[in-house]
């Protein structure tokens, strides 16, 4: 089968172009012709809510085919157009005539939009799903939010892919970079990673680390210069947190990975998304605290620990981190569930099978 696939794709630095570039080469080995930014049989569009997608939005709209949707929530998109009429329209076009106030409201309040969940309960699919004649999702929760959009859409569900790096690093690797941050030998480091906006509950995450004195790493880059210098006086004044600044290269990523003992990977409010850096680590054998919701209903119990979104949150938050503080062994074993589970349901051969499936269904 050809494919036209149209995505970011490496050096853009995304996930979704990382995503995109581990799947071509796994409908490459199934023997699938890729065609990025061509014409195939079937068309294949990567659809994220920033504006490195604005022309293949428009062309899933012009030439529809099979739309994979990295986000539910298409409401920061939007908000990027720059433009007040367009946002306000397509805001009508999705929810009617009724809520033409309420879109001009979110307009001018839209620097709130990161962190206000008002922004996030009005996903803005409708158009896409209308046109696709297919939208693929990674989780139950996305696919409730495209059928409530568009009821008539088909939507499909396939599993977020893990692929893990030609070479893991050295355990010796890991403890030479562990001794370089000072780390004492049996301290139990937890990690955040990727780019920091409001939603991945970083004052949350170093209100909880403090609270118990627990180690933590902070790596990634904000996505604005204003949530940076909001953050700067709580990371600086948060004992024990180790903080990474730059993007991390893929060899400097899986080495920090496999440096920590656990990975805090909030969301709230969520998009409907699936995190490539919560598959990565579960992948890795890391445990994994995740935000409860159907975004994360498909992963067993055994296999991450979900965190309710709420005001319980830090408290909950904080608690389950000493739990895994005073039972390590607990800890590696999860780890190593997370790792036998994610290698199996989220194997590249796996799913580039189950998306030629449904692709050649089109």
């Amino acid at each position: 089968m050809r494919i036209g696939f149209h995505s970011p794709m490496p050096p853009v630095r995304t996930g979704v172009a990382d995503y995109s570039a581990a799947l071509a080469d796994a409908l490459r080995a199934g023997g699938h012709e890729v065609r990025v930014g061509g014409e195939g049989d079937v068309e294949l569009q990567h659809i994220g809510n920033n504006a490195l997608h604005r022309g293949i939005y428009e062309r899933a709209l012009t030439r529809p085919g099979a739309v994979i949707l990295h986000d539910a929530v298409l409401q920061h998109f939007y908000l990027g157009f720059g433009d007040e009429a367009r946002y306000v329209e397509e805001f009508v076009h999705n929810y009617g005539e009724w809520h033409r106030g309420t879109a001009r409201a979110l307009w001018q309040n839209r620097a709130r939009s990161g962190a206000d969940p008002q922004y996030f309960a009005f996903p803005m699919l409708r158009r896409v799903a209308e046109a696709a004649r297919m939208v693929i999702v990674h989780n139950a929760g996305a696919a409730a939010m495209v059928r409530e959009h568009a009821p008539g859409a088909c939507v499909a569900e396939l599993p977020h892919l893990f692929t893990p790096p030609p070479a893991l690093p050295t355990v010796h690797d890991a403890l030479a970079l562990r001794n370089a941050w000072g780390l004492p030998a049996n301290a139990m480091l937890f990690g955040v990673f990727g780019y920091l906006r409001e939603s991945k509950r970083l004052h949350t995450v170093l209100a909880a680390a403090r609270r118990i004195g627990a180690w933590l790493l902070v790596a990634g880059e904000f996505v604005s210069d204003d949530y940076a210098r909001a953050m700067e006086p709580m990371l600086q004044f948060t004992p024990r947190v180790l903080r990474v600044a730059e993007h991390l290269s893929e060899t400097a990523f899986w080495t920090h990975a496999q440096a920590v003992d656990a990975c805090i990977n909030l969301r709230y409010p969520t998009a409907g998304e699936t995190s490539g850096v919560a598959i990565r680590l579960m992948g890795l054998g890391k445990p994994v605290f995740i935000t409860g919701g159907p975004e994360a209903s498909a992963f067993p119990q055994d296999t991450c620990v979900r965190i309710d979104p709420g005001t319980a949150e830090e408290e909950m938050l904080a608690l389950s981190m000493q739990t895994l503080m005073n039972q390590p062994a607990a800890a590696r074993l999860m780890g190593s569930q997370a790792a036998n589970y994610i290698r199996q349901a989220n194997a590249p051969a796996q799913v580039a099978a189950r998306l030629a499936e449904l692709l050649s269904q089109l």
